[in-house]
């Protein structure tokens, strides 16, 4: 994505407003008349229009000169943080002086950016403040550079339409998807507080709460004896689900993440899919790790909890791009091995082509079990179940329908494998990945599968 480019340019000098030529045509119509009917010489009524377009000329020069008097006051309101992938609004406000103004304005956002609402032309009354609000459609994690803003703006004798350009240079950041994440913890939030939380303190938990008397209907495992035989009634231990476990979160930035799926690179729905479930483990009250691997492990981020790992995770995830390499899936896995010994949900967001190209995700995944809980989340393109349904009507579309149905009968063949050996399966198209997997997440919490 190019960053220092500038969107629509003005040109900086002046133009000449409808008025002005109909002035123009309105001399040369009187000039022709004057031949025709007046029997006016030629080069009489030639020098004539000459000095009324020279007049008309001076006075439009005068008229543009004194709009810089009355320029109009331009700034820019921007997020320093943009989320990819989503329509990011931009504020651009426009304050006249004492003067009523005609205005035209761009914005020199960097090209190759989607855009809606600009250039744009506003009308103001004298003092009076507008907005104009437009929005920007980044598709990749960047450093975006905005420069000035161009302004045009009519003269007082509307026959000039005068340009300048407002110095607002301005660095943002094109980062994951964080009006999503937003999204999520207002959700988490109202969650906690209501059936979920219910709902989880009804499972079958591992760590002591309290006593309570026994109710019918209730395990009868739970009773605690001793206890029941000091007060001489029947108490049962309430259990919790025990909140600090582990999720690690392995992110494949191979080959086949740099693919275009419904407009972003597999890589960046698999980013989003890793904070979405980062955020809801934390608030969740889980220690989250992350790695990132292609051919190696280039980015291994320790497990923790807290809010704060939130922010640590997100600024590292934000600079790491796709690359075409083979990912080493064993490897990763053998870090995973070595560095947590302890029990954890361990969840790989990567893609399956068909059971004889991912071989060796199968067996990396089954080494994880049943010492850990494996989760293979893959990213599916809508297109292809697309493809798979359209009706074929020549040779052409009956080939592609038969590729279609090829790979997502070979992917089933891969899922099949991993079930086989213990590891759970989501395959979901790219832009449900976060919810599904947050949703799966939960019910693995809920029901104390970790």
């Amino acid at each position: 994505m190019a960053n220092n480019s500038q969107g629509k340019v003005f040109s900086f000098l002046p133009i000449p407003t409808p008025l002005f030529y109909g002035l123009l045509l309105l001399g040369m119509a009187i000039a022709l008349l004057f031949t025709s009917l007046l029997s006016v010489p030629v080069a009489i009524a030639g020098w004539s229009m000459l000095a009324g377009d020279i007049l008309l000329a001076v006075l439009a020069f005068i008229d543009g000169w004194r709009t810089r008097k009355r320029r109009v006051t331009v700034t820019r309101d921007l997020d320093p943080r943009l989320s990819i992938g989503r329509d990011n609004p931009v504020t651009l406000t426009v304050k006249a002086n004492p003067w009523p103004a005609d205005v035209q304005i761009a914005d020199g956002h960097p090209t190759k950016l989607k855009t809606s609402g600009v250039p744009a032309t506003i009308q103001l009354k004298a003092n009076e403040s507008k907005e104009v609000r437009y929005s920007i459609h980044p598709t990749e994690r960047c450093q975006l550079n905005w420069s000035s803003i161009q302004v045009r703006q009519r003269s007082p004798w509307q026959l000039v339409w005068h340009p300048w350009t407002v110095d607002q240079p301005q660095k943002t950041k094109v980062y994951p998807d964080l009006v999503s994440l937003r999204e999520l913890t207002i959700r988490l939030a109202t969650e906690s507080s209501g059936a979920l939380r219910m709902k989880q303190r009804r499972g079958i938990g591992t760590e002591f709460s309290e006593l309570r008397e026994y109710a019918s209907g209730d395990d009868l495992r739970f009773i605690d004896w001793k206890a029941t035989a000091r007060r001489g009634r029947p108490l049962v231990r309430v259990l919790e689900p025990e909140q600090e476990q582990t999720v690690l979160i392995l992110l494949d930035r191979g080959r086949l993440m740099t693919a275009q799926v419904m407009g972003l690179k597999r890589f960046d729905w698999g980013v989003n899919a890793a904070l979405s479930l980062a955020t809801a483990a934390l608030h969740r009250g889980d220690r989250v790790g992350i790695s990132v691997f292609d051919s190696k492990v280039e980015t291994w981020i320790p497990p923790e909890r807290g809010s704060q790992h939130l922010p640590k995770m997100l600024e590292q995830l934000s600079a790491i791009q796709p690359v075409f390499k083979e990912p080493d899936y064993l490897g990763a896995v053998s870090t995973v091995i070595q560095r947590q010994t302890r029990r954890a949900l361990v969840v790989v967001l990567t893609d399956i082509v068909d059971e004889t190209a991912s071989s060796e995700l199968l067996g990396a995944l089954g080494r994880l079990s049943p010492r850990y809980l494996p989760f293979c989340v893959t990213l599916r393109d809508p297109q292809l179940d697309q493809q798979a349904k359209v009706a074929a009507t020549d040779i052409d579309t009956a080939f592609r329908q038969a590729a279609a149905l090829d790979l997502l009968s070979q992917r089933q063949l891969a899922f099949a494998k991993l079930k086989q050996r213990g590891v759970m399966v989501l395959d979901a198209p790219a832009s449900q990945i976060s919810s599904e997997l947050v949703d799966e997440y939960l019910r693995l919490k809920a029901k104390n599968r970790l």
